[in-house]
């Protein structure tokens, strides 16, 4: 699985990308480890936001979320892709 991550307007910290990659790789049980998953995450505000886009095959699959704790915003982007799978 090829994981890209981006920070806009924040600091990237190790804590983040390990959390990132690691919820990034229990993805990939449902996309196969030739998909490629790219993440985005901003500070808009007093928000925290995080998007991610996932290309697995011929299938793309999107989802963003926003709230004032990144880590949950994590937590939602991977919940939304996995009910787009459903």
């Amino acid at each position: 699985m090829n994981i890209q991550i981006t920070f806009r307007h924040m600091e990237h910290t190790p804590a983040l990308d390990t959390l990132i990659r690691e919820k990034s790789q229990k993805m990939s049980k449902w996309f196969g480890i030739d998909s490629t998953v790219n993440w985005v995450c901003w500070v808009d505000g007093i928000d925290q936001c995080s998007e991610v886009k996932v290309h697995a095959g011929h299938k793309e699959y999107f989802a963003k979320a926003a709230s004032n704790d990144l880590y949950k915003t994590v937590d939602l982007v991977i919940q939304k892709i996995h009910n787009q799978m459903e």
